[in-house]
């Protein structure tokens, strides 16, 4: 195993010094909860007989953000750095007869970083997160970085909505992401119901596709293969994108809450022309005295190729014929009112790789850590603890957490497409929301570290920017 080099010990001290008392809540939200990238107060007209009211009666947010990331590579290859800050604003209207209008925008620009646009000389790879910050379609891009995000408009009748537009949401298989400078947007019809007592629905059709860290707009089909899109099962480089064909994304979820300690899931993804995914989930968080609550929750997904996997006749697929993938994950825990812990198991099968587009969103496996995923994998086993630990009254958040992932050879491409070799990986998190004059500001520090478990044949492109590695971010976001 190679040995890690703290390239950037001033980075650590910097943050210790100075931030590590003082951190908290940054953009990463779970897959389970309402985006909330932006986060003013909430405030809706009631309806007027004019427009003119319910535009002046309006809301307006703000949000800024500044964001340091470093990565420290095993010796020989490439380091990098990058410092990003943008800003944004939001609008929407009051209600007019039930209709509401609304639109943002944001804009990024890179203040100092290293030349992402230089490939490592040992192994002629393209650095991974810092590029995230920026348009990974152009790394020259320093500038230029801006991106209408929403514009939609929408109908509310009674604690039920549905909007068509440009706009953000949170599923288990396409939301936000964890953090980079801006999430994942989408363009369809969505909506929500809520009007059945117990019973939540949400769903819709979405024909385009904004994927995080880039700035154009894309067909569902043309943003697939946007990101690095890995190998076919046969060790070829896929060859898919701008070659896939279908009429969108249908989707739609449900969740039944049949008593105070019980949530039950379901959700179905059709990518036409693609694959469906399933998704059967149940939680389940149980008071044991008034200070502790077990926490459980089990999982199971299954995917099916459909027709010639998005591929026009014999052309180039995502997804192979009569591919198929299953996997499941658990997770038992406890929590207080201060701290939670939780152990968590996921497991893909080996018929097959599991895949979404990263271009999507992150994967709801229970074992998700930031910074990694396990899309692309088949027979893999993941484990993962996590212990949480939050200060009341002071805005401090703190979070640790270690997970083990067994992954097939990196040259078994039949089962694994990004060539990721098993790795132990260890992330601490520290967040605060600033309170008096500062209110409004929070900020993380995320260390990240990851460790090689498996066999890389003295290739080093198995190896960077994806084990024997740390990361290191800071992130800052004013909201107003």
């Amino acid at each position: 195993m190679k040995r890690i080099r703290f390239k950037y010990p001033w980075i650590v001290a910097w943050f210790s010094l100075v931030f590590l008392p003082i951190f908290s809540r940054a953009q990463h939200q779970e897959v389970s909860e309402k985006p909330g990238i932006w986060r003013g107060k909430q405030a809706v007209s009631e309806d007027s007989s004019s427009l003119l009211h319910a535009l002046k009666s309006g809301h307006l947010e703000g949000h800024f953000r500044y964001y340091l990331s470093a990565t420290d590579n095993a010796a020989g290859l490439s380091d990098y750095h990058a410092q990003a800050l943008g800003g944004g604003l939001r609008y929407e209207t009051g209600r007019f007869h039930g209709f509401q209008l609304g639109i943002s925008g944001f804009y990024v620009f890179n203040l100092y970083s290293s030349n992402l646009a230089q490939r490592d000389s040992v192994t002629n790879q393209l650095n991974r997160y810092e590029l995230g910050l920026f348009d990974i379609e152009d790394p020259n891009n320093k500038k230029d970085i801006d991106r209408l995000e929403e514009l939609y408009l929408k109908y509310q009748y009674g604690q039920s909505f549905i909007r068509f537009g440009r706009q953000l949401i949170n599923t288990p298989f396409i939301n936000l992401q964890d953090g980079r400078m801006r999430p994942t947007g989408v363009e369809g019809l969505w909506f929500e119901m809520n009007e059945v007592k117990k019973l939540h629905l949400e769903g819709g059709w979405l024909y385009a596709i904004s994927p995080r860290s880039t700035v154009k707009w894309y067909s569902t089909a043309g943003s697939v293969g946007v990101y690095p899109s890995g190998v076919n099962i046969d060790g070829s480089k896929s060859d898919y994108k701008d070659k896939l064909r279908s009429k969108g994304v249908f989707t739609l979820g449900a969740k039944y809450r049949p008593n105070s300690w019980l949530s039950l899931s379901a959700w179905d993804l059709l990518f036409e022309n693609v694959q469906n995914t399933v998704l059967i989930q149940a939680d389940i968080k149980k008071k044991l005295n008034h200070e502790r609550t077990v926490i459980a929750a089990g999982q199971f997904i299954r995917q099916d190729a459909m027709a010639q996997g998005g591929s026009i006749q014999e052309g180039p697929s995502y997804i192979n014929q009569g591919h198929q993938a299953m996997t499941m994950g658990a997770r038992l825990g406890m929590q207080s009112r201060k701290w939670e812990l939780s152990f968590n198991y996921n497991r893909i099968f080996a018929q097959g790789r599991y895949l979404m587009p990263r271009e999507w969103g992150r994967e709801p496996f229970f074992t998700f850590l930031p910074r990694e995923r396990n899309e692309g994998l088949g027979n893999t086993h993941a484990y993962m603890a996590r212990f949480n630990y939050h200060f009341p009254k002071s805005g401090l958040k703190t979070s640790m957490a270690a997970g083990y992932y067994q992954l097939p050879d990196v040259k078994n491409y039949l089962l694994n497409k990004y060539g990721m070799p098993s790795y132990f990986q260890i992330n601490a998190d520290i967040r605060y929301a600033f309170q008096g004059i500062l209110k409004g500001l929070d900020a993380q520090f995320l260390l990240v570290g990851k460790l090689n478990k498996g066999e890389l044949y003295g290739e080093r492109k198995f190896e960077i920017n994806k084990v024997n590695m740390i990361l290191y971010n800071l992130v800052l976001n004013y909201h107003f």
